[in-house]
């Protein structure tokens, strides 16, 4: 892919390259790198940076001798050191004529479509003004069930919030490779892979120090963009020029590919791994026959009862009257609408919400739905 099929890129540092062996940020890095963004901004390339950081940065501030281990001390650190993060990023931007912006966001906030949806507004009315946004994880703030856990998959996500045309994570290793190349001299680089290929979770490894997310995590994030049909790429960010030199379509790192099969896969995998869901819809047995055994669409007639709040599009669960669990699946309406419509069959649904006859009546389509 060269530069002029790119409208929108969304590029992700990793706190292994942004700062300087444990002294902080690498400012000269910082500067290179803002350079390079610069350089896309003028050939007209939205781009959205994803930088982690800020815990290191206020670890260095306070001058503790090493990074604390309590939540409270941690979300301290992160606190002071967002300042200085992104002081830097706004400085050397700002010195190549370009504006940017902050944005600290937990899970929390892209898990609530009324939240995403305004999250994302802000992200391309930004766009829109030419700046380039900073987002980072509001660390501060994050825990448990509320944390990313890491800027890869926060990457990934504003990578198909704002539907990026790419994907770039930069990392201290060259890119995957068949093993661990720290380990193993015959270790060769994957240079590119459909983001789908199971075999790349063998291959990525637990972590360790590939980088402070590990490929794991890279591996998963790149799946989850694969949802928006965004390609990624994951290189080193110490390779001179690498921002641009992706940007113009040079095989540097492993790029990991999609097509739409693989999309509908990672999405139904994307859907799986939701824990918490916005509300329920309890089908009968003949929906649960048709979802588990004939692979069907849940419609309005086959649902008895919808609890819960939720929009059109929040991710609920489908349970059948034994309160077993059947399927999580993006709702085609909102709760007070599905509510209205429970055991209806098509032509009763389009006189009750005064639709269409090729309007959707679908509760929940099976594209949109994950079997648990």
């Amino acid at each position: 892919m060269s530069s002029e099929n790119l409208k929108r890129i969304v590029i992700k540092i990793g706190s292994s390259l942004l700062t300087n062996n444990g002294r902080g940020l690498d400012r000269t890095a910082i500067y290179e790198w803002a350079r390079q963004i610069a350089t896309l901004h003028a050939q007209g390339i939205e781009v959205v940076l994803v930088s982690s950081g800020a815990v290191a940065e206020g670890v260095v501030r306070m001058n503790l001798s090493e990074r604390p281990k309590k939540l409270a001390a941690l979300q301290a650190c992160a606190s002071i050191g967002q300042m200085g993060l992104i002081e830097t990023w706004w400085q050397a931007l700002i010195q190549k004529g370009v504006q940017s912006s902050q944005i600290l966001l937990t899970h929390d906030d892209l898990s609530h479509r009324s939240r995403y949806l305004n999250i994302s507004q802000t992200v391309n009315q930004l766009l829109d003004w030419r700046v380039v946004p900073v987002i980072n994880e509001n660390d501060t703030v994050s825990y448990g069930e509320i944390k990313f856990g890491d800027n890869d998959t926060l990457g990934a996500m504003s990578a198909t919030m704002v539907g990026a045309d790419l994907y770039i994570i930069l990392t201290d290793q060259e890119g995957i490779f068949t093993d661990n190349p720290r380990t193993n001299p015959d270790a060769k680089l994957i240079c590119t892979e459909r983001a789908m290929a199971d075999y790349l979770f063998d291959v990525a490894g637990d972590g360790g120090k590939w980088g402070s997310g590990g490929m794991l995590t890279k591996v998963r994030a790149a799946r989850l963009a694969a949802m928006a049909n965004c390609p990624t790429v994951i290189a080193s960010g110490k390779v001179e020029n690498i921002i641009t030199r992706l940007i113009d379509g040079e095989a540097i790192g492993t790029r990991l590919t999609t097509d739409h099969a693989d999309r509908l896969i990672a999405k139904k995998q994307w859907l799986a791994t939701h824990v918490k869901v916005a509300g329920t819809l309890i089908i009968d047995d003949g929906a649960v026959n048709a979802i588990l055994n004939q692979q069907k669409s849940l419609l309005p007639v086959g649902v008895l009862d919808v609890q819960g709040e939720f929009d059109m599009g929040d991710v609920v669960e489908i349970v059948s009257t034994a309160k077993v669990r059947v399927a999580v699946g993006q709702v085609g309406f909102d709760s007070q609408h599905a509510k209205q419509i429970t055991q209806k069959h098509t032509d009763e649904v389009l006189e009750i919400l005064k639709l269409n006859s090729n309007d959707k009546t679908i509760m929940v389509h099976r594209d949109d739905m994950a079997i648990l």
